[in-house]
């Protein structure tokens, strides 16, 4: 059983929920005043004194995924973002660090439209599934021209890559591959974070003297990646590993006391990064899946209206995680009320 020793706090006056779908300019100076007057005012101590250690994992809490005229926006991310700011603003002296994580992508990649084209040298929509089967046929192919961007020039090579990739996602058990508009771009406004929930992040680190710790994914153009932990495909044709698992994070998360979960989108990001936690929990002491809650009322599933609507794999998904000990908890609930800790 954990201890939660600390009561929740009010929200601070400068939170505006409606202005959680927009972006703007975070005024530092005057919240980082702001925010060491609320750690005196409520007597917070630095995080570093804290007999409990909780972690707080925020997955790609972008504006590409939480903005509604963003690339690629996840219905309900809004609502997840302002109950998510709301309960780090509520949870200041229980929240030990955040880790946040940012999926990160340049146009060349194996998920993007121009790293494809048909016969008649058209790129995929956005939405188009690529099976094995339509990688064996020709249906779809890579685009020559961006051989020398990704692999050397080898077009053989690259050819024969995306041959292995789709056949190990189908062996893996993993998502077909599937095309996504262009989004989390390095450099541009959608690959940062929602402006309210990085304020409430900078507030934490002012009021407890914790700096969030930011964890970069997704940038190989070869594999999606929507877990941090590791991403889709770990080998190339020729057995080298193109990726490795994320080792730092994994033993840096297992190291706290309460790990809680939130993020988009549920079905994938969110699914994949938990499922590979599971994994390795599973591994090391399957005991260990008790310290992790993952927030429900702070994740939505990706659903694309008349194309595909991925809400049941994610809803099966943390049912899994729940039979295997995790929490599946709400946001607006005290931690300590929640399962296996105590006020």
């Amino acid at each position: 059983m954990v201890t939660s020793t600390s009561a929740q706090l009010p929200v601070p006056e400068h939170f505006d929920a409606a202005k959680v779908g927009e972006i703007w300019r975070v005024p530092y100076q005057r919240r980082a005043a702001n925010a060491r007057d609320w750690a005196a005012r409520h007597g917070l101590r630095p995080a570093t004194q804290d007999r409990t250690r909780i972690a707080l994992l925020l997955i790609d809490v972008q504006n590409t995924f939480c903005l509604p005229e963003s690339e690629l926006p996840v219905a309900g991310a809004v609502d997840d973002n302002t109950r998510l700011c709301e309960f780090i603003y509520r949870n200041l002296s229980t929240i030990t660090a955040i880790h946040v994580t940012l999926d990160t992508h340049t146009a060349m990649q194996i998920f993007h439209p121009v790293f494809w084209v048909n016969e008649l040298g058209e790129h995929p929509e956005p939405a188009t599934v690529i099976s094995i089967e339509d990688v064996e046929a020709g249906r779809w192919k890579v685009n020559a021209t961006i051989a020398d961007n990704v692999f050397d020039g080898d077009l053989a090579g690259l050819k024969t890559h995306v041959l292995h990739y789709a056949r190990r996602l189908n062996e893996g058990g993993k998502y077909p591959l599937i095309i996504w508009p262009y989004h989390a771009m390095l450099g541009s406004i959608g690959h940062a974070l929602v402006t309210s929930v990085e304020e409430a992040c900078f507030f934490h680190n002012v009021a407890r003297n914790s700096q969030t710790r930011f964890e970069i994914k997704g940038g190989n153009p070869l594999t999606e990646n929507y877990s941090v932990l590791q991403p889709e495909v770990l080998d190339g044709s020729d057995g080298k590993l193109i990726a490795q698992k994320n080792i730092r994070l994994l033993d840096a998360l297992l190291e706290f006391d309460v790990v809680i979960i939130a993020g988009q989108a549920k079905s994938h990001c969110v699914t994949w990064t938990v499922n590979d936690l599971l994994s390795e929990i599973d591994a090391r002491d399957p005991a260990i899946a008790k310290r992790m809650y993952l927030l429900e009322d702070c994740t939505s599933p990706v659903i694309i209206p008349e194309v595909v609507d991925f809400t049941e794999q994610a809803n099966e998904a943390f049912q899994r995680f729940a039979d295997a000990g995790m929490h599946l908890v709400r946001s607006t609930d005290p931690i300590g009320q929640w399962p296996g800790i105590s006020a």
